[in-house]
């Protein structure tokens, strides 16, 4: 149901397992299918955003299988969802939607308000030109191009540097990746994170300068995570390399199909991908709507 209604994510039946078993306890997380004779037609992620600095907010976002939309199955899914947010505690929800009219339209009938756009991209692995990694900005002396397989034995730089640009990342809902342990539970040990094809740039002092996160299904779908370089080493050319070595490296591994997302506003970020000659594949709109309280309800 998910491959064919988000076509621009990886998932796998390990990492839906996953996500219901290592959730962090202050997130609520909940998985809600609908069924129709048997059949899973539907599914949401429902959880409360515990990394951020802005208490009650959730997100919710249900999908649909296309050959079963317009039944009601989404409306389900959305009441059940904002209920069990409500009693988690939240007063505002987020939810990302597909930005075609039937897709809005339901969302705005549900009382949801658009806010932003996010842009899906994709890229010819088997077929399109990658960069020459020597026609890059040479490392500055010191510097070293890895990947995450050799933190292996010490990730907590990686951790430090997802939690420093996470922070500047554009979004509705801010992050503060504070908890080490479940960063490692929920993120380094995701089974769909490929650690051989996650590239780093590591300073001469040990930390992580820059990197790009590749999950991958280990079969031809290789999607960017995060991409990132801390605050003081930007500019100096480092998400083209990460970024360059990571998609040479999945085309190496049998990847035919590379796959990111980046927010509208994220400029820098969309110039980097249509360099690569990334194209834009699909397009969703983060909207919002404030849960009415125990006061105010009808």
């Amino acid at each position: 149901m998910r491959h064919a209604s988000i076509p621009y994510l990886v998932t796998t039946g390990e990492s839906v397992l996953f996500a219901t078993e290592n959730a962090h306890p202050a997130q609520k997380y909940r998985l809600l299918v609908a069924e129709s004779g048997g059949e899973v037609i539907g599914a949401a992620h429902v959880s409360l955003a515990h990394e951020s600095r802005d208490p009650g907010q959730g997100t919710v976002t249900p999908h649909v299988h296309p050959g079963h939309r317009g039944r009601g199955a989404g409306s389900l899914l959305l009441r059940a969802a904002e209920e069990h947010l409500a009693a988690g505690g939240a007063t505002r929800v987020y939810a990302w939607v597909t930005d075609e009219p039937r897709e809005r339209a339901f969302a705005e009938g549900h009382g949801y308000a658009p806010r932003r756009p996010a842009r899906f991209l994709r890229l010819d692995l088997a077929g399109g030109p990658l960069p020459d990694p020597a026609g890059l900005k040479p490392l500055p002396a010191g510097f070293e191009l890895r990947t995450a397989a050799d933190l292996a034995a010490d990730p907590r730089p990686l951790f430090e540097a997802d939690a420093e640009v996470s922070a500047d990342e554009p979004g509705d809902i801010s992050a503060e990746l504070d908890d080490y342990q479940d960063w490692l539970r929920q993120t380094w040990n995701h089974p769909c994170l490929d650690r051989d094809l996650t590239s780093v740039v590591v300073a001469p002092d040990g930390r992580i300068a820059a990197f790009t996160a590749a999950h991958s299904d280990r079969a031809t779908r290789y999607v960017t995570g995060m991409t990132g370089t801390l605050r003081e080493f930007r500019g100096q050319g480092f998400a083209r390399l990460v970024k360059t070595d990571s998609l040479r490296r999945a085309r190496a591994a049998g990847h035919t199909e590379a796959f990111t997302s980046n927010d509208a506003g994220n400029a820098p970020m969309l110039a980097v991908n249509r360099w690569f000659g990334y194209e834009i594949c699909g397009t969703e709109v983060r909207h919002v709507r404030e849960l009415p309280t125990a006061r105010n309800e009808p």
